[in-house]
């Protein structure tokens, strides 16, 4: 990308077209907006508003971007435009396990948080984003389009990626409910989606929560047949591992597990077992409440069996949440951030604490664990357009064919999250 070009697309420069754009929307919207919206956000809420917004575009200046304080990636950071700080925040640097050169952060106000920036090298990147879009998000992995689509099960992207190959027209896909007979079980009622506060699972409650009816969601009956190549940038995420029922915000446990892809997994457990945990809990752990389960054991016996990919456009946001579904509270929860940078906040166990903004680019892997970070509430209130790193740019030649990859990543960031479902010798009695 030139220079004139990136100096067009910079969205805190007041001449640029792309900050003109920006402003003209502002106007726009807000136009007969009350003078007091806002006045009772949450501080997480403020947050989330303050990193979303198009205009005036956000002020980087208080969020931790450990790209920044390196030189090698001024290439990187030139792309979009957005950049925050090294020093935006306290932070320690940890040395790895095996004592390579692994770049290990923690945050002293949120014990358990692990920042491994720049984890994965690019070839490594590529081969984790070939596998998300083709592999993965395929049966028998359910995706958001399978309640609407009959989803051939070789994929969309293998269709797209023939057809492309071949020369052909792209192929019409069916919705489901125009193709198929009534339900012959209730499914959840057609309308808006409802917010869910689930109960946090735990050992005591399991059972129970496992019974409750977890009805299918309803196809759409208005949804017209669609080409694969417009329902590919409409993917949103792809299930692993055991079936995770949104409804209800808890697992189905009664539809079995797939088997975690040795692609996702090994990336993960590697991860994890680089992390001297001694060092992030220090001699206090004891105190918090972790129940069975502790930080010993993780670098040999952490095993994800359960997850999710999301896929995110970049007018995409996650807003906050805290994960409660799983029965072990504390076990790692790996995300690895691919394509596009992003915000990513997380606060503490009430909206009323205020977040920490970090801005995760491609190859970044964090780590949420221990009782007080897995329970806190986090967020990704903003996809940076533009940001695409250059070595998943263009017809790499390192890689055969990836250029129909990268044009699908120049929009897009994926976020590969992982956690553990039951503690280390818990027997949910599911066989």
């Amino acid at each position: 990308m030139s220079q004139s070009t990136v100096a067009l697309n910079d969205p805190q420069d007041p001449t640029s077209s792309a900050y003109k754009k920006a402003r003209r929307l502002h106007l726009k919207t807000t136009r007969n907006r009350p003078e007091q919206a806002g006045a009772g956000w949450t501080p997480f809420r403020a947050a989330e508003k303050k990193y979303k917004a198009r205009f005036p575009p956000p002020d980087l200046s208080q969020v931790l971007d450990l790209a920044a304080g390196d030189p090698s990636r001024e290439q990187e950071l030139s792309q979009g435009g957005w950049r925050g700080r090294s020093d935006a925040i306290p932070y320690h640097t940890l040395h790895s396990v095996d004592g390579t050169n692994t770049q290990i952060v923690t945050f002293p106000d949120i014990p358990g948080l692990v920042l491994l920036p720049s984890f994965l090298l690019s070839a490594e990147q590529r081969r984790l984003i070939r596998w998300s879009i083709r592999d993965h998000a395929c049966h028998p992995n359910e995706t958001n389009l399978d309640t609407h689509y009959i989803i051939p099960e070789e994929g969309l992207w293998t269709i797209h990626e023939r057809s492309v190959q071949e020369g052909k027209p792209s192929k019409y896909i069916q919705p489901r409910a125009s193709t198929s007979a009534p339900p012959s079980t209730p499914s959840t009622p057609p309308g808006p989606r409802q917010l869910i506060s689930n109960q946090p699972a735990d050992k005591s409650n399991f059972l129970t929560l496992s019974a409750e009816l977890k009805l299918p969601a309803t196809p759409s009956t208005t949804v017209k047949p669609a080409s694969v190549e417009s329902l590919i940038p409409q993917l949103r995420w792809a299930n692993i591992g055991w079936f995770y029922h949104w409804g209800t915000k808890q697992y189905d446990f009664l539809r079995g597990k797939i088997e975690v892809s040795d692609v996702y997994k090994q990336v993960c457990k590697k991860a994890v077992s680089l992390v001297p945990w001694e060092r992030v809990f220090g001699e206090d752990w004891r105190e918090d409440d972790w129940g069975e389960d502790d930080w010993t054991t993780w670098n040999q016996s952490y095993e994800p069996d359960a997850g999710i990919v999301n896929f995110y456009q970049t007018k995409d946001t996650l807003m906050a949440h805290v994960d409660r579904s799983e029965v072990c509270a504390t076990s790692p929860l790996v995300s690895v951030s691919l394509g596009c940078a992003s915000i990513f906040l997380i606060g503490g166990l009430t909206r009323d604490i205020d977040p920490v903004p970090i801005l995760l680019r491609s190859g970044d892997v964090v780590i949420m664990s221990g009782p007080k970070c897995r329970r806190a509430y986090h967020g990704v209130p903003r996809i940076f357009s533009d940001t695409l790193p250059p070595h998943l740019q263009g017809n790499n030649e390192e890689e055969q064919n990836w250029q129909l990859f990268a044009e699908y990543m120049k929009t897009t960031r994926i976020n590969v999250n992982v956690r553990q479902v039951f503690p280390k010798g818990f027997d949910p009695g599911l066989n």
